[in-house]
């Protein structure tokens, strides 16, 4: 099966650090690839 530990984690992380976990500003994910930091320009 497929590992979904890392979708965990972010998940945890957008908790802590996204002012709206529904609505990522800074962990990005980027379907296909996986998951990446908004530009500085978004922070």
């Amino acid at each position: 099966g497929f590992d979904r530990s890392i979708d965990a984690h972010v998940k945890n992380l957008r908790r802590k650090l996204e002012p709206e976990p529904g609505e990522p500003r800074y962990v990005l994910t980027v379907f296909g690839v996986g998951y990446k930091f908004a530009e500085e320009e978004a922070w």
